[in-house]
């Protein structure tokens, strides 16, 4: 297991992926935004987008990332909808300003929070609203090979939330393998994205960012959200929800034991079989 620290993490950029698993936009209503980017094959994610970068002299410069809690201001009515991910951590090679290398170092559970707005500019005014408001989670596990026959072929997402005493499972539980890009086809088409996504529509130039934080090496890629099960499609996330996203060995474990786990109020690093994120969603205007 690999320890990553706070400090290390506000040091660190993170990026996500868009459109990485069947239908995830549709459902998040979010694919009309793409309707004018073009991918070379009709499944391929649809761009990268940057979620948080140190000491950036915009909103994507405050630091988002939480391993207990998602803040939001409700006072007002909010589509805040959780994103169950695995996010991995990629050491980069650059020469002349390109990126020519992405090595996977290790991976962790990813909750890439976000507000639906419709007619947002950007993917990133949709994820990074201020601290708190991005899930992380505190376990990494190092990736052995990023290829068939290696500890990933066995991982699963699933993602659940508690709300009033209830269970109720959000995301459909996922095979990582099912991303539509993964291992050499992602590692491919994030090589070239980075170099050469462009300012379009929802997308922003990759270059600029990684150019004005002087290439910086590591960082962490979101690798997209899972489908939603029918409630959480439509089920946005109300002030003290418990949120749980488990990245786990399927060897290991199972729903039943996920479902059990998350009910018996659990912490984190109690959990075996991978990695669970489990945050509390928490209303900035309640105490004021």
């Amino acid at each position: 297991m690999l320890k990553i620290t706070t400090e290390q993490l506000k040091e660190t950029p993170v990026f996500g992926i868009a459109g990485n698993f069947a239908e995830h936009l549709s459902q998040a209503g979010e694919d009309a935004d793409f309707v004018n980017i073009k991918t070379e094959e009709k499944n391929a994610p649809k761009g990268i987008f940057p979620v948080y970068l140190p000491n950036y002299e915009s909103f994507v410069g405050t630091f988002p990332l939480s391993h207990h809690k998602i803040k939001a201001d409700f006072s007002a009515p909010l589509n805040l909808h959780l994103e169950p991910e695995m996010c991995v951590l990629f050491d980069v090679s650059y020469q002349d300003k390109q990126i020519t290398a992405l090595n996977p170092v290790a991976f962790a559970a990813f909750n890439d929070c976000s507000i639906r707005k419709p007619n947002a500019k950007k993917i990133s005014e949709k994820k990074n609203w201020g601290a708190e408001c991005t899930g992380i989670g505190q376990q990494w596990f190092e990736i052995d090979q990023f290829k068939l026959g290696g500890v990933l072929d066995n991982i699963h997402i699933t993602s659940y939330i508690k709300r009033a005493g209830s269970l109720i499972q959000y995301g459909i539980d996922s095979p990582v393998t099912g991303y539509q890009y993964f291992y050499e086809k992602l590692l491919n088409w994030m090589l070239k994205t980075f170099n050469q996504q462009t300012d379009f529509g929802p997308l922003e130039n990759l270059s600029l960012y990684t150019d004005a934080l002087n290439q910086p090496t590591p960082i962490i890629v979101s690798l997209g959200a899972t489908r939603y099960t029918e409630f959480g499609e439509t089920g946005f996330l109300k002030p003290e929800d418990e949120l749980g996203i488990f990245v786990y060995d399927s060897r290991l474990s199972n729903a039943a034991k996920i479902e059990d786990f998350f009910i018996a109020g659990k912490k984190s690093e109690e959990f075996l079989a991978g990695c669970a994120l489990l945050q509390t969603v928490e209303d900035l205007t309640a105490n004021v």
